[in-house]
């Protein structure tokens, strides 16, 4: 009966690719029904609604095929998690190959106990929504490290931390770039009301603190409870490792990491701080908000940030392996810069299997028509109070497993439910935050967010079982995260609108 079940697991290449076949044939469907959405949009100067249709393109037709085949390749190229997987590896196998991450994750953690790591973790890859995207390259390989070494299964810490990094998306202290993006539309949405309504960037840090502390111990929980007890005590891995204490020589290395990565550290620092004596030249200095001249797509900080991080990764590693004598010379060290990358082939053929999936469904627009529907419900209900708390929430939670992208989904709902809001007594902030709560929840359940392909690669990477982990069952391990953290989120924003706490500085819940 095992043999049977394995041999109708699907691999997840194959999943991504007959997800492609279903988009293809359902768009020509959706397209012959004539589904479409009216969507609006307000006017930046007149603040006035403006209208189009949103409606499904055909992918199932001659220019659809045409655009699969002519896009497919470029698609894989520019797919954003290739690239930059590839050059974090290549930093992680300096690492990995001097011996600094085995070294240092004992020395953080041999006296820890394992709730404690997991909660650091996941607390880390909450509030690492700082760096946006691309800390789904730096925190889920290091979660392999950290587990691995920590004599505990990898495929444990790349689950918690992928949760943490997915329900804690919209969940953050710190006004990030994509808060500021999301801000705007908000505030171009509520002057369809109030021309002189004004919003804070720190309007919501009260609420979003909480936050990140409960879902941290949420997660923590969770993983040590739930998903632990599913996957096997030990890999071979643990069982080969003893218990290790540290040498001379890999203390002395150590100290060599630390001092250059500190030097490092503090030369990038200076370089992103603006007003010192020529400091602030990694900053796009043409923006007003101090986080817009970090993360603009004109900054050289965020354009180079993965080089940034990799060159820090490769810092470590050198100077650890110089002062442990793990890297001896020039050879040692360009055979530990592709170390991570051996056996990346089947990981490329799931990016590409993965780009072809979300290429094809962008290309159909069913997503945005979806989301307009959805946002289409604020229209026809009268809803006030905890109700309309509640249907934001799951419009958001709905429409993100459609379409994930924060910043076009919200230019979508929001020019429709900030009105409704203002009119029921609900502050614009407080919309946003219950928006960003919603698509959190499920911002780990889609295949179609671009990095979940990361996720899912390296659970098979480290998968030391016969059959591979199918697409469906690496989205089960993520449910009891997504299901508890909704539970989390309504009880917060609930507490929050009846007690009426202030969402954070110059924020509050009712108008």
């Amino acid at each position: 009966m095992n043999k049977v079940k394995d041999k109708m697991t699907l691999h997840p290449v194959m999943t991504f690719l007959i997800l492609t076949g279903i988009v293809i044939i359902l768009s020509g469907v959706l397209r012959l029904l004539e589904f479409q959405q009216v969507e609006y949009t307000v006017s930046p100067t007149t603040f006035e609604y403006s209208t189009e249709i949103a409606e499904v393109e055909n992918v199932f037709s001659f220019e659809g095929l045409k655009y699969i085949f002519s896009s497919t390749v470029s698609n894989f190229v520019n797919f954003a998690p290739l690239s930059s997987l590839i050059i974090i590896l290549i930093g992680f196998g300096v690492m990995e190959k001097s011996s600094f991450l085995k070294t240092a994750i004992t020395f953080l953690t041999k006296k820890m106990k394992k709730n404690t790591v997991t909660f650091i973790l996941v607390f880390l890859s909450v509030i690492s929504s700082l760096m946006g995207d691309l800390s789904y390259i730096v925190m889920l390989p290091l979660s392999v490290a950290v587990f691995k070494y920590g004599k505990r299964n990898p495929l444990l810490g790349i689950i918690a931390s992928f949760a943490g990094l997915t329900c804690g998306a919209g969940v953050s202290f710190i006004f990030t770039s994509l808060d500021s993006s999301l801000l705007s539309q908000s505030l171009l949405s509520a002057r369809v009301i109030d021309l002189t309504y004004r919003m804070a960037s720190i309007s919501g840090v009260f609420i979003m603190a909480v936050a990140v502390l409960v879902l941290s111990f949420t997660i923590t929980w969770i993983t040590e409870n739930i998903v632990a007890r599913r996957l096997p005590v030990k890999t071979e891995e643990e069982e080969e490792m003893e218990d290790k204490v540290l040498t001379r020589r890999e203390l002395r290395g150590l100290l060599f990491a630390i001092f250059a990565g500190v030097t490092y550290f503090l030369i990038i620092l200076y370089n992103i701080i603006p007003g010192l004596p020529f400091s602030g030249n990694l900053l796009d200095n043409s923006q007003i908000l101090y986080v817009d001249k970090l993360f603009s797509y004109n900054s050289f900080f965020s354009n180079g940030f993965v080089f940034v991080v990799t060159i820090f990764f490769l810092i470590l590693g050198l100077f650890y392996g110089l002062g442990a004598k793990t890297i001896k010379n020039n050879k040692d060290f360009v055979d530990a810069l592709g170390y991570s990358l051996d056996g990346i082939g089947k990981t490329l053929v799931l990016i590409l299997a993965a780009s072809l999936f979300v290429s094809v469904m962008k290309y159909s627009n069913i997503g945005t028509v979806l989301t307009a529907y959805l946002a289409s419900i604020f229209r026809i209900v009268n809803f006030e109070g905890l109700p309309l708390v509640f249907l934001l929430f799951i419009v958001s939670a709905i429409a993100t497993i459609f379409l994930p992208t924060s910043i076009t989904k919200w230019s979508i709902i929001s020019p429709i439910a900030i009105p409704v809001f203002m009119n029921a007594g609900l502050t614009p902030e407080f919309a946003q935050i219950i928006f960003r709560f919603g698509e959190s929840v499920t911002m780990g359940l889609t295949p179609l967010m671009a990095y979940f392909v990361i996720y899912l690669s390296l659970l098979n990477k480290h998968n030391q079982g016969e059959k591979p982990i199918s697409l469906l069952e690496s989205i089960k391990y993520q449910l009891p995260f997504a299901f508890t953290t909704a539970i989390v989120f309504l009880i917060l924003l609930t507490l929050w609108y009846i007690i009426g706490l202030p969402l954070g500085i110059n924020g509050n819940t009712v108008l």
